[in-house]
């Protein structure tokens, strides 16, 4: 069994920390391996994202000071050592530049992946790409098609591998619609749109809540996630006079059951990598809709799925309330099932690292 340290940024509710927690608890090498977070600290970790207790001896926190910081490279390389590190796995440009030089330092191998591309073209970023290659080779692997074509023909990197995210389908499965409303406290005589992440602008929360002002007062929304733009969406469905259709659920930690609740999921991104949500709310068997951006349509069952203009309220309105009112769609659950299953997603990385 391999001694396997994932580095991240910080270890707060999002799709890539998800991702993180979800290799370290389905791959062969999972009791062994470390999750290291560059920023924060263990008691303010746990205490706003209770999910990671369950790994609690596992991760590890830097507590890094904001802003470039050469000697977290120095901290990395002793801490790779004490853990006894056979190989060092990053995600996202900031672990990329630390784990990668540390890596060097270490003479250990290092895989990378890369959840977005959009960044690459800062070009502070591409800098310290160049950098991190100069010293060492880390094997790339893209979370999604369009990730890695977008790493090729912004930063020129090449031999990229693709390994897409998985969910546990196992976890996130079909249930009882009314019994779920009731358990979220949500009405049980209505169609219900949800969506779920963080409420920050790039999201697209707002442009979903504009589309509700041109739905029929049957259909409702369910947001689940907290952020910085929660008072100014709620203040915009108060402007609206939608404060009785649009639910702020804030934090749920039961995101199947959230899921299970709804007719239709929506993701309104500007931006995304490779989401998860999509993928559990098709596991759970929701029809899904999500905008055009990043690798998003790549999650959405061919059957079922929906694609969305994003930052269009008209076209989000117009389609929502064509798939809630047409031909009830095939359910999507097979088909995440059979491409989208997190040990497929384990069993790769696996692989990957046993080859080195």
């Amino acid at each position: 069994m391999k001694t396997i340290v994932q580095v991240v940024q910080h270890l707060r509710p999002g799709g890539l920390e998800v991702m993180a927690l979800e290799l370290m608890k389905f791959s062969h090498h999972g009791h062994a391996m470390k999750i290291v977070s560059l920023e924060g600290d263990a008691k303010s970790a746990l205490a706003a994202w209770p999910r990671l207790r369950e790994f609690e001896n596992q991760l590890v926190f830097m507590n890094k000071a904001p802003g470039f910081t050469p000697s977290t490279v120095v901290s990395l390389k002793r801490l790779l050592t004490s853990l006894n590190a056979d190989l060092i796995h990053t995600h996202h440009i900031g672990p990329y530049f630390y784990g990668g030089l540390a890596a060097f330092l270490s003479r250990i191998p290092h895989v990378h992946t890369e959840h977005d591309a959009w960044h690459y073209s800062n070009k502070r970023h591409q800098m310290l790409h160049r950098i991190v290659s100069i010293f060492g080779n880390p094997i790339r692997v893209a979370d999604a098609d369009v990730v890695a074509h977008a790493l090729s023909s912004i930063s020129g990197m090449n031999d990229i591998r693709v390994i897409k995210n998985g969910v546990d389908t196992a976890k996130y499965v079909p249930g009882e619609k009314t019994a779920a409303r009731v358990a979220m406290q949500l009405p049980t005589h209505v169609k219900m749109v949800g969506a779920s992440g963080r409420l920050e602008e790039v999201k697209g929360h707002g442009v979903l809540i504009s589309a509700m002002a041109e739905l029929p007062s049957h259909i409702h929304l369910a947001i689940a996630g907290s952020g910085s733009m929660e008072m100014q969406l709620k203040d915009k469905a108060k402007s609206l006079n939608l404060s009785d259709r649009i639910h702020f659920l804030g934090h749920v930690e039961n995101m199947p059951q959230f899921y299970q609740s709804l007719d239709l999921f929506c993701l309104p991104s500007f931006n995304e990598g490779f989401p998860l949500a999509p993928l559990e709310a098709q596991a759970c068997g929701i029809p899904t809709a999500v905008t055009n951006v990043g690798g998003a349509v790549e999650t959405l069952c061919p059957e079922s799925g929906l694609i969305l203009k994003a930052g269009d309220a008209n076209d989000m309105a117009e389609k929502i309330i064509t798939r809630i009112h047409g031909v009830k769609s095939s359910n999507p659950r097979a088909f995440i099932s059979k491409h989208a299953d997190v040990r497929t997603m384990a069993h790769a990385y696996d692989s990957l690292a046993e080859g080195l």
